[in-house]
């Protein structure tokens, strides 16, 4: 197996856990914290792929999928390239409210299309690019790989978990 398709790999499996989420919600469920203060289906897909997709751009200093698919409407707020989800408030979590399953799955495999068609072009020698230098030490194109894949996987399974609250309710 190749490095590009290891990549391709560990985010497709991303890709299954979102689908498996949010298929067949509504926008109540999509949008029902699961107790009080907890984050819902719907912000954490949302989420997920605002961080990816914002990470993704910088990488390939391009405009994020959010802006230029004017998506914020789709999701009660304004396109705000800067809007990830980052240390958002509950009053902010709130705002966050998807038209409908298909609003974010749409996003989202937007936002996924665009990496594993990049994924299908890395190499070995590409993981050692340095693509941000607000860090010390400044962050390879390997290590936001892994950063990017490592936030999908914590909140698509967060996201399941809520989902099975939801389903035995």
């Amino acid at each position: 197996m190749e490095l590009n398709e290891l990549l391709i790999e560990l985010f497709g499996r991303v890709d299954e856990e979102i689908h498996s989420a949010v298929d067949g919600l509504d926008v109540e469920a999509l949008t029902t914290a699961p107790a009080e203060g907890a984050n819902p289906i719907g912000w954490l897909v949302w989420h997920l792929t605002r961080v990816q997709d914002d990470h993704m751009a910088d990488i390939f200093d391009a405009e994020q999928v959010w802006v230029t698919g004017d998506w914020g409407r789709r999701f009660g707020v304004d396109s705000d390239a800067s809007n990830t989800g980052w240390n958002h408030s509950w009053d902010e979590v709130e705002t966050i409210r998807p038209d409908g399953a298909k609003a974010l799955l749409e996003y989202y495999d937007a936002v996924s299309e665009l990496t594993r068609g990049f994924l299908a072009t890395v190499t070995a020698k590409d993981l050692d690019r340095v693509v941000d230098t607000r860090w010390n030490p400044p962050v390879t194109l390997g290590v936001r790989l892994v950063s990017i894949a490592d936030d999908e996987i914590q909140h698509a399974g967060q996201a399941n978990y809520v989902r099975g609250i939801l389903d035995r309710r």
